[in-house]
């Protein structure tokens, strides 16, 4: 009876091939985050600076946002699945290159600062194969999922995203404190080979942009639909700069040494809060399904998420922290299927690429520009001043969006989903 239940509220998990397609995104973004969580330790515990950890977000900004709009045109004129597998290559080169700095031989022969260097280095390099990845899998989803299940779809899609987002922390938490930074990064390595068999498993998908243009013409033709499609470009801005200001994700290394004093499994945890917030959220969501009102949904949810970084800035008590880190993770779980659903439904089959592209460099811009700032902002005002200032200029962006973009405000999937 549950089972069927569960079925009749979740039509998408019908569908083979988005099994196929959920785990191949679990995996990924388990290993990007297991990764990242990983060199951001590394790197804080190298330099001892704070300042180095917004560079290693600014190393992935710059040829994320860089290359997006070359991405989106490549990826409507190529197959989805190819695209994906060649980033998924990539993501396997560059987690060896940073395994072998990790290894002995390399540490004891170079210096502190080649080794920064050349991490900042791979990170770059995996901000290019983002600006692909992201518009490839996006416009994957499109194919695979009908119109009519997007909104379900895009949940689950966001749940293997959380898991993802969640897990890898977890696990490199894990590994720095009784293995190792070098067996975790091996432990990437191997993950990520094996992601390959269920994304072959996923049949080529056809190419709808069938019309050669120019490149400089068909980047333009996206960017002109977001700039024309005013619910679409405010929901991407209120993301942008609520994300830009209101992160603190990347300044958890301060607070873990000098704020909350806990251990490696304390910062993997706080780490990984947000993302537990988010799967129970998108836990709810399947059975409570997102209908009415999701304009207004997304401004409270927004709203709830600056708060709870205010709360998490002043907090001196590693209980409060991780509730308030957990949280925020659980507006931004709805606030992101909203987010996304609303960039499905109003984006035309043969401009999923470009559009996607556009998108992220919004996305790119709030997480990376984020880490970068926040790690700006606390070397200028200190790590408490910085997280808290940050809330409360997203909770003025959200005021300005809601007086302004009615049409976001009053937004309905059903309008939409014919």
């Amino acid at each position: 009876m549950f089972l069927k239940k569960f079925i009749t509220k979740n039509p998408s998990l019908t569908i083979k091939e988005f099994k196929l397609f959920l785990l191949s995104r679990f995996g990924i973004i388990f290993c990007l985050n297991m990764q990242s969580t990983i060199l951001y330790y590394w790197v804080y515990q190298l330099t001892n600076n704070k300042l180095s950890l917004g560079l290693v977000g600014l190393a992935e900004v710059i040829p994320a946002i860089g290359f997006s709009l070359l991405a989106g045109h490549y990826v409507d004129e190529s197959e989805k699945r190819k695209v994906v597998l060649t980033c998924l290559s990539g993501y396997i080169i560059t987690g060896v290159v940073l395994f072998f700095l990790a290894t002995p031989y390399f540490t004891e022969n170079s210096t502190t600062n080649t080794i920064v260097y050349l991490i900042y280095g791979m990170v770059f390099i995996g901000g290019i194969l983002r600006a692909f990845y992201g518009p490839a899998m996006f416009s994957l989803f499109g194919l695979i999922v009908p119109r009519e299940l997007y909104t379900n779809g895009t949940s689950w899609s966001s749940m293997s995203w959380q898991l993802g987002a969640v897990i890898g922390p977890l696990v490199a938490g894990v590994f720095i404190a009784s293995l190792g930074i070098q067996k975790g990064l091996l432990f990437v390595i191997l993950i990520l080979l094996m992601l390959f068999l269920p994304l072959t498993l996923i049949n080529k998908k056809p190419i709808l942009k069938k019309e050669k243009e120019p490149i400089l013409h068909s980047i333009t033709e996206g960017v002109k639909f977001v700039v024309k499609t005013p619910e679409l470009l405010a929901a991407q801005l209120l993301d942008m700069f609520s994300v830009l200001f209101g992160g603190a994700i990347a300044l958890l290394p301060v607070y873990q040494k000098e704020i909350l004093h806990i251990n490696e499994m304390g910062f993997g945890a706080l780490r990984a809060a947000p993302g537990i917030g988010a799967i129970l959220t998108l836990g709810l969501l399947s059975f409570l399904p997102l209908k009415t009102q999701p304009g207004k949904k997304l401004f409270l949810c927004v709203t709830g998420f600056a708060l709870s970084i205010i709360v998490f800035g002043i907090s001196t008590n590693v209980y409060l922290s991780f509730f308030m880190l957990l949280l925020s993770g659980m507006f931004d779980a709805v606030s992101v299927v909203i987010r996304s659903t609303i960039l499905q439904l109003l984006t035309p089959d043969a401009m999923r690429g470009r559009v996607s592209a556009v998108n992220t460099i919004f996305v790119t811009s709030s997480n990376e520009l984020g880490d970068f700032e926040s790690g700006v902002m606390a070397n200028w005002l200190g790590t408490v001043r910085a997280v808290v200032v940050g809330g409360c200029l997203t909770l003025g962006v959200v005021a300005f969006t809601f007086v302004k973009v009615p049409k976001l405000r009053n937004f309905k999937f059903e309008k939409h989903q014919t």
